[in-house]
């Protein structure tokens, strides 16, 4: 269910309706044809989500560069599923286009749980320890002939400064909202810690709306369309945008993380708050709000761990 910023213009994305998915799923799939349709509550961005009966999920990108992730979808996620420790997404078929609907298409079994948020979570620091352990099991999944960063995942695992130029008119925009100087600070050590170019497995966008709970507890990861084989730093950024502060210290701990990648996931983090803030500066949204409270854990975070610049703040 993702909502991460890109790169490049933004896609154009098309709509579908219930009715198109019923057709779809009647004319390729008519084992299928008498179970209901209707849509996924916050069923995501770059693609549409349906519920098929109580059991299974249709899932259709919403625009062609969503597209390229299919593929990639059903070769990987039964090769990386039985080397994990939670639950994640089984391709059952996938759809052809039509002539009104223009992409390739899946149906995946449900996967039950609720989207983590901080206040669902009940115990913060095993809710970190979880998501350690699954990515440390993602991680060592053999990577032979693995999708490589490129448009199919908008160049996660790749080298930020692919986002460079997008992270920089952010902090135009936010100049007089936000501490840029502190912002290009963090950016600049992000974009100078060098990776050792040792490719494992990663996610590509470990969020909260593809993190699901139950009662409280991690329970399954979805959403793997961004995946694919490089430098896995991006799927640290969770460590700022969900996790507390113990958290996110057990989270690096299990994960041994160095202090180059932890730079680059807090870059990767950065990236996108700043991005979101460049959005809605000054804007009282959730959505705003939320990205504030996130670019505050990032300034203190890495205050914290520079002793030169103790009690920073996100405001002027």
């Amino acid at each position: 269910m993702s909502d991460t910023p890109q790169i490049g213009p933004v896609p154009r994305r098309i709509a579908i309706d219930v009715q198109q998915v019923r057709r779809l799923v009647v004319n390729q799939f008519p084992q299928w044809a008498d179970l209901p349709v209707r849509p996924v509550a916050n069923g995501g961005w770059d693609n549409l989500t349906f519920h098929l009966g109580t059991q299974k999920l249709v899932r259709l990108p919403s625009a062609a560069e969503y597209a390229e992730a299919v593929d990639k979808e059903h070769r990987w996620l039964p090769v990386l599923a039985p080397h994990l420790p939670l639950p994640i997404p089984t391709p059952l078929v996938r759809g052809e286009p039509d002539a009104d609907y223009p992409f390739p298409w899946s149906i995946y079994e449900w996967l039950p749980g609720e989207p983590a948020s901080a206040d669902r979570i009940v115990d913060p620091s095993r809710f970190a320890l979880d998501l350690a352990e699954f990515l440390a099991a993602l991680q060592n999944v053999d990577t032979t002939d693995g999708p490589r960063p490129g448009q199919h995942n908008w160049y996660r695992g790749g080298t930020l400064r692919t986002y460079d130029g997008v992270a920089r008119r952010a902090l135009t925009t936010l100049d007089g909202h936000v501490d840029v100087d502190l912002a290009r600070e963090i950016w600049k050590s992000a974009l100078d810690a060098r990776w050792d170019g040792v490719p494992s497995w990663f996610h590509g966008d470990i969020a909260a709306g593809n993190l699901l709970l139950d009662d409280g507890k991690l329970a399954a990861v979805i959403d793997f369309g961004t995946c694919g084989v490089g430098d896995p730093a991006c799927d640290l950024a969770i460590a700022w945008t969900l996790l507390s502060p113990e958290g996110r210290q057990v989270f690096r701990d299990r994960l041994s993380v160095d202090d180059a990648t932890w730079a680059r996931g807090r870059g990767w983090a950065l990236w996108k708050t700043l991005v979101t803030c460049a959005n809605t500066p000054g804007d009282e949204e959730d959505s705003a709000a939320s990205a504030m409270r996130v670019l505050d854990e990032i300034f203190e975070e890495y205050a914290a761990g520079t002793v030169t610049r103790p009690g920073v703040s996100r405001l002027n």
